[in-house]
């Protein structure tokens, strides 16, 4: 029973409890927006353009194919950038766990690869290399693999050894030890490094694009700085936020259906 209910008042109806959720959510970005908006009432365009320019921009961008192929490009290079850091990484973290001797030669090189700016490695690339996709899909595994590595490595020392040592004396299968045991307690923590690393190889690929690309969304960003069109900028920088958000929504998706075995809490932290 809630509060509402044992004080004699009407039960919160599950709509009002959405639409005030939406709401709340949705308050900061209305009020950001209308104070863009007033602001290029009283700026230049080259410094405010209007919200009805960036939406026009937008729907450009979405509508031809010349555009487009420009947005699929750098969303493909994000996509295979993390998976190829995520299978490297998880690699990399169970032998960790499993050797203390791997543990010990390869942390300190992660540790040393986390002060490395995305940057460096983006000149370091263009000197090593000459494809300009192998360029990107390099710089994308190094600037996210410590963090992939470290995370999954987290996860798999995280789970109880009663746990384990349970499991194992069934004398399961390998294949039935990572269905049964490892997944479903690494499972959150992958999860939660991929939403963390989306963000970090959103950025990372507009700095690899701007300097070592003719192409994607990095690119068309230098071309709208080189012209001054900020409604331009901001168009191509919302393709990137709209791409994040998405996959976010599919992560929480796959979260939610992956741990809909879990109690929900009546009470909140």
């Amino acid at each position: 029973m809630t509060d509402r209910t044992l004080s004699g008042g009407p039960p919160a109806m599950p709509g009002a409890v959405l639409l005030g959720r939406i709401a709340r959510t949705a308050a900061p970005f209305v009020l950001m927006a209308v104070a863009w908006q007033i602001a290029s009432l009283f700026f230049p365009p080259y410094l405010f353009p209007s919200l009805v320019a960036v939406f026009w921009r937008c729907l450009e961008i979405l509508t031809h194919w010349s555009q487009l192929v420009d947005v699929l490009a750098t969303v493909s290079r994000i996509l295979a950038g993390l998976a190829g850091a995520f299978v490297i990484g998880a690699a990399m973290a169970l032998a960790m766990a499993r050797s203390k001797a791997v543990d010990g030669f390869l942390s300190p090189i992660l540790t040393f690869f986390q002060g490395i700016p995305a940057l460096s490695w983006v000149v370091f690339a263009i000197i090593w290399f000459h494809g300009i996709e192998f360029r990107i899909f390099f710089i994308m595994v190094l600037t996210t693999l410590p963090a992939f590595t470290f995370q999954v490595l987290g996860a798999l020392r995280a789970m109880p050894k009663d746990l384990v040592e349970m499991v194992m004396s069934f004398r399961p299968s390998r294949a039935k030890i990572f269905r049964v045991m490892v997944l479903p307690s690494i499972l959150p923590e992958i999860l939660t490094a991929w939403k963390v690393n989306l963000g970090n190889a959103s950025r990372v690929v507009v700095v690899a694009e701007l300097v070592g690309a003719t192409g994607g969304v990095g690119y068309q960003l230098l071309q709208q700085q080189q012209i001054f069109d900020m409604a331009g900028a901001l168009a191509w920088t919302l393709q990137l936020v709209f791409f994040v958000l998405i996959v976010q929504y599919v992560l929480t998706l796959i979260e939610t259906v992956a741990f809909r075995y879990r109690a929900v809490s009546e009470r909140s932290l």
